[in-house]
Order: C-alpha cells, then structure tokens, then sequence
C-alpha cells in the first residue's frame, strides 16, 4: 500500500509541478480556462476522478515465442484502442525487473471501478493469465486528461 501512496504522490506531484527553478517572487495566479477545465471533467480544484489500475504478475507466464509476441501486440493495440475512445489516459510499464510481482498501470478515466475491470477485461494480457489487476479509485490532476494528446505530440514512433 506504502508504494502506492507514492506513486500516487508522484503522479500528483508531477501532474502540478512547475518546471525549472525556484522562483523569488510570488507567481501570478494561474489564467482559469473554463472550456479547458469542462473538456477535462475537472472540478473547482482542477481535480477529477479516476480509476489507477495496478498490473501485477498473474498465475500464467506465457513462454517466449510467438504466442507471447502476439499476446504483447495485442496488449499495445488494446491500450491503443482505449486510449482512442477516450477511457484510458496513462498507461505504462514499471522500470523494474519484476521481482516484486509489479507489472505496469493504467488510469482509467471512468466513473467506477466496475466499467474499469471491464475495460482491462478486454487486454489479453489478462486473458492469458500474464497479468493481473488491482483496482484504486484514484483522484488527480484533471491535466492527466491532457496526457494522450500531447504524447502524440512527443512520440516519433507508435509500440
């Protein structure tokens, strides 16, 4: 629970930060965009809710070969499809070895923990058993609504 209270940190962290260096003056208060703020669901705090989906190791490991490889193409395609429609706004793996069962997460932009578990129903990672999710209600930054637009924007190369 303590890693997901600082990632959750993290992510909120990095969501409000203001990049560069300290500053020696008061900053000015930030412009309010109303369409901006409608278009991302935010509340009067700039927050929303969420659904953050931890990826954990699940009970079947896919060996290497071309199973695993078409299940991992349909993993990212299924991730990009989600994205598309609007319902999945981060997504990625943890830089990690594994060792310690966490896989990834995803955030859901979704009102309740029940469409979330639909939604990764449909990732064949979880199908084959790879991989298992736990569900958090999550509330965050609405700026992470802006995350798969200016990824776009970022990437020069689709998974």
């Amino acid at each position: 629970m303590s890693r997901l209270l600082a990632l959750t940190a993290t992510a909120l962290t990095l969501a409000v930060a203001s990049p560069g260096h300290a500053q020696t003056a008061a900053p000015a208060a930030p412009a309010f965009d109303e369409a901006l703020a409608k278009s991302t669901g935010a509340d009067d705090h700039g927050m929303r809710s969420y659904v953050l989906v931890i990826l954990k190791t699940g009970p079947t490991k896919v060996p290497a070969g071309p199973e695993r490889d078409t299940m991992f193409k349909g993993h990212m395609a299924n991730i990009t499809r989600l994205s598309q429609a609007g319902k999945l706004v981060l997504a990625g793996p943890f830089q990690s070895d594994g060792s310690d069962g966490w896989r990834g997460l995803f955030v859901f932009a979704v009102p309740d923990v029940e469409e979330a578990k639909q939604l990764v129903a449909t990732d064949p990672v979880i199908q084959k058993g790879e991989m298992i999710a736990e569900y958090h209600k999550w509330y965050g930054s609405a700026g992470v609504m802006l995350i798969p637009e200016a990824h776009k924007k970022l990437a020069k190369q689709s998974f």
